[in-house]
């Protein structure tokens, strides 16, 4: 195999390969959820505070709120989940820049439901969504995801096939003269 064939199965097999699939770092999150926490001092308290299950600080104009994760140590692809679903309510809330005090409260609800036992999926589908709506890798908009649940309308119902009418039967052939009997 030639090296050009090589790069490209291997660039075939890099796109074949799920978004969620890729490694997180650090520094991807804190750069997807600086707009989120309002800085990138707050993105980085965020991902740091919950992958090592340490105290998170958030300041803002209206002060500063710090909380501690109930989950303990997260794995990248989790912090990652939690925020993504953080701000998925926050934005169905109509909340695009959230206060620290509401972005601490919309985690913390994440959280806890987290600590509690329950799966990713199914706090998603608490609050109303699908993950895969979250996780989506165009990263539609929560509430244009909103938007089309609400907008989408069930398949129309295919009406029946209507009976073919019978065929008349075919009338007897009348007998050939001369074949006897």
């Amino acid at each position: 195999m030639t090296k050009n064939n090589l790069l490209s199965l291997v660039g075939a097999v890099l796109l074949a390969l799920p978004l969620a699939a890729l490694p997180q770092s650090p520094e991807q999150l804190v750069e997807r959820y600086t707009a989120l926490a309002g800085s990138k001092q707050n993105a980085t308290s965020l991902v740091a505070g919950l992958r090592d299950g340490r105290e998170v600080t958030l300041t803002g104009r209206t002060g500063s709120e710090t909380f501690t994760p109930p989950t303990g140590k997260m794995g990248y692809g989790n912090v990652d989940n939690a925020l993504a679903l953080a701000e998925a309510s926050l934005k169905e809330q109509g909340i695009t820049r959230p206060t620290p005090l509401q972005l601490e409260r919309a985690t913390m609800q994440i959280l806890g439901r987290r600590a509690d036992g329950m799966g990713w999926g199914e706090i998603a589908k608490a609050q109303g969504f699908t993950l895969g709506e979250v996780k989506r890798a165009d990263r539609a908009a929560p509430e244009r995801a909103a938007s089309e649940r609400v907008a989408r309308v069930e398949r129309p119902i295919k009406p029946e096939r209507p009976e073919k009418p019978e065929r008349p039967e075919r009338p007897e052939k009348p007998e050939r003269p001369g074949k006897g009997r």
